[in-house]
């Protein structure tokens, strides 16, 4: 073997570019046709799967099989996971994720702002109302609505002074009848008429003073008489429809005037008939037995079983 001349070509001096140069050439090299272009090169060529993964292959050039690095180790050979022993199996689970963490809880959060807006909407409304009553009670002067006894029933003429409720009749009205004797007369002071008269003439028997009056509903109520009694007390019969009253009008001399100052006389008393609604005819008359040295001035009517003519 000389210098220029290493002899046969080995594996490890295969050269597939050989035959390109002038000592390739005259070793016989030609361009590749399967091998690397020397005489008697190696062909590797294998049938596609016929490399088998997982055991020993022959390093080139060398007799001692390199082994297989173990399962999950580094190797600089790829290896498909799933052609290797021990590989994942298929339809293994994923291993499982870690549980994901919980927020803050906005749920009662949520529940404390609806609870407190609906507070809050409450606390308007009822101000509200009581806003508007209040308003209503301040505005409202009307009073209340008259009363069946204050609408229905016409005053008596000559009664434009009474109080509401009230029905009166006084010697001026022309409302009321005289008879046996009974007359209008004015020259004695003190009434309470428009003009200052009075009815007289009532100390003989049949003399009576009557008055028919409309009264708004049925019920009990109360006859006033204004009248001037002196010296000794007198007392006079009511008839209430045609029928006698229960008892006499007691017109008992109250101021203590003296027997015939009619003019320091003048007081008040009632009786309390029970009447029906509409026409009703009352009377004060001078009957037997009865005490009639008095003057009336007016009769009047209030609702109910009351001793005040006030």
């Amino acid at each position: 073997m000389t210098p220029g001349d290493n002899g046969a070509s080995t594996p490890e001096d295969d050269d597939p570019f050989g035959y390109l140069y002038a000592d390739g050439q005259a070793r016989g090299a030609q361009p590749p046709s399967g091998g690397y272009g020397y005489p008697n090169s190696v062909s590797r060529v294998r049938a596609v799967g016929e490399r088998r993964y997982g055991q020993p292959q022959a390093t080139y050039g060398q007799g001692v099989p390199q082994q297989q690095a173990a399962y999950g180790q580094p190797n600089t050979h790829y290896q498909a996971p799933e052609t290797l022993p021990g590989g994942t199996p298929a339809g293994r689970p994923p291993a499982p994720h870690a549980p994901a963490r919980r927020g803050p809880n906005t749920k009662g959060l949520l529940i404390g702002a609806i609870a407190v807006v609906a507070a809050v909407v409450i606390g308007i409304g009822v101000a509200m109302i009581n806003g508007n009553t209040d308003d209503d009670k301040g505005t409202d002067q009307t009073g209340p609505a008259p009363t069946q006894s204050q609408s229905a029933s016409p005053s008596p003429s000559g009664s434009a002074s009474a109080a509401p409720g009230v029905l009166e009749a006084d010697a001026t009205s022309g409302t009321l009848q005289l008879a046996g004797g009974a007359a209008k007369a004015s020259d004695v002071k003190g009434a309470k008429s428009s003009d200052g008269s009075y009815v007289g003439g009532l100390n003989q028997a049949g003399a009576s003073v009557t008055w028919t009056v409309d009264i708004p509903s049925d019920g009990p109520y109360t006859l006033f008489a204004d009248y001037s009694a002196t010296g000794e007390d007198q007392s006079m019969t009511v008839t209430v429809n045609g029928t006698p009253f229960g008892s006499k009008i007691g017109l008992e001399n109250y101021r203590h005037a003296a027997d015939g100052d009619f003019a320091a006389g003048w007081t008040t008393s009632y009786v309390w008939p029970t009447l029906k609604k509409g026409a009703n005819t009352l009377s004060i008359s001078c009957q037997s037995g009865d005490k009639c040295n008095v003057l009336i001035e007016k009769l009047y009517i209030k609702p109910g079983h009351v001793k005040r003519d006030d």
